[in-house]
Formats: C-alpha cells, structure tokens, sequence
C-alpha cells in the first residue's frame, strides 16, 4: 500500500474544504438553525412528542443523516469528477497509484468533510434541544459507515457524470427525498398501514432508524436489519467501484 499516495490525495482534497471552511461550517451551522425554526416551532408546537421523545430532539438525527449523506455525495462526486473534466485523471491512472489507494485518499477526505458536518449539527442542535445519546458506540458506527458508503456513492456518480449539472441529479432528485420520504422528521408508525409498507422500500429508512436508535433506543425496523443494509449498500458500492476501474468505464475513454 502506497500511502504517500493516499496521503497526498487526502491532503489535496482536504485543502480544497479547508479554502472554504468558513462556509463549510457556517452552512450546516445556519441550515439547522432554520429547521428547527420551522420544523420545532411550526410543527413541534402541535407535536408534543413522537414515541416518547420530544419532537426537537426527534428530528435530530434526521438532520444530521440528510446533510451528511448530501456532504458526501457532494464533496466525493467533485473530488473525482473534476480531475476527470480537466484531464489530470490519466497522469494519475499512468502513476504507480493503485485503484484503491486513489479510492482511499478520495473517499477518506470526503468522508472526513462529511463527518465534520455532522459533528457541527450535533453541536448546534445541542443549544436548541436536550440530546442525549444511548448508545454512543452505535452513533458514531453508524455515522462513520453513512459518511463512507454515501462517499463511495458519490464517487462512482462522479465517474458516471458527464457535466457538473449531472452531479446534482442524484443528490437533488433521488437522495434528498428519499431522505424527507424515511422518516427523518416523522415515525413510520405515524403513517396509515399501506404506507408503512411502501416505506420500508426506500433503503434511507433503515439508516435513519438505527441511527435514530443510537439516540433514542427506539427504532421503525429492527437495529440488525440497520446494520445489514448500510454494511450491504457500503459492499456494494465498493464492489462497484472495483467494477470501473478493472473495465475502465467513463475514465479510459
């Protein structure tokens, strides 16, 4: 393992997050502010509490999901799409660089800038409502494996994407309503039996229960199937990314 290497890209991409870090940290910092706005003072003050927990604190973990999977789509798929616009891409294909150690450095950085923004809400969500977390140690799994599967995501959307439009696709159109669609600012039960069971077909729904579990100790689906299906969407992704880089799809030609 050539972990000069990694470490060059990571620090590369990193540098980039930290030119912009004060709008890095101000954004998630302003962005949760008006949720709870809006979503703790408009909805919150007609729903008390959702199984137990207040309505504020209930919503947090969704918070944290929606702009940490949005994060690292986003900052992944540019990482690796801009050297692919501008053609610095093939010196790196042409380098004693492995396929998994470019993956390494890309993925390893975005996810970094995606887990700071979680960390952020956290904080800021702290000073509206009293958090308190269960299971510290599943928090912190669960994050880490969201940050990074959701990384490895936006990567291969990076590849895929033939103009900067094409980036915002995935993360406008499909993620983010699959994010507001799995229960990030309700409970499933809260909804008519026929669509809990459409429900349990978008996959974000098993990520926000178990992290929400981490928080709370309640959960929509069981924690193991949680656990199954960020660990399986996380295989798959890099199964998929091996795929490209041994075909050479959208980057040799």
């Amino acid at each position: 393992m050539n972990w000069t290497a990694v470490a060059a890209i990571y620090r590369f991409e990193m540098a980039r997050f930290f030119r912009t870090f004060m709008q890095s940290f101000l954004s998630p910092v302003l962005s949760t502010s008006l949720y709870f706005v809006v979503f703790g003072a408009a909805i919150g003050s007609r729903i008390q509490e959702v199984e137990g927990v207040s309505y504020g604190a209930f919503i947090v973990p969704g918070l944290i999901m929606l702009s940490v999977m949005t994060q690292a789509i986003s900052n992944a798929s540019f990482g690796i799409y801009f050297p692919k616009f501008i053609g610095t891409i093939f010196e790196m294909l042409s380098a004693p660089v492995s396929f998994l150690e470019i993956v390494l450095g890309y993925v390893g950085a975005a996810a970094t800038k995606a887990l700071f923004i979680g960390i952020v809400i956290l904080f800021t969500a702290s000073f509206f409502v009293d958090i308190q977390i269960a299971h510290p140690g599943a928090m912190v799994l669960f994050l880490l494996l969201t940050c990074l599967s959701f990384a490895l995501l936006g990567f291969i959307l990076g590849i895929w994407a033939r103009s900067f439009e094409q980036l915002q696709l995935v993360p406008l159109m499909i993620v983010t309503p699959l994010v507001f669609l799995g229960g990030s600012f309700y409970s499933i039960t809260m909804l008519p039996p026929i669509w809990q069971k459409v429900t349990m077909f978008n996959p974000v729904v098993y990520l926000v229960s178990g992290f929400r579990w981490s928080f709370f100790g309640i959960a929509d689906v069981p924690i193991m199937f949680s656990l199954l299906a960020i660990a399986g969407f996380t295989v798959l992704c890099m199964a998929v990314i091996w795929w490209i880089f041994k075909t050479g799809w959208r980057i040799r030609n």
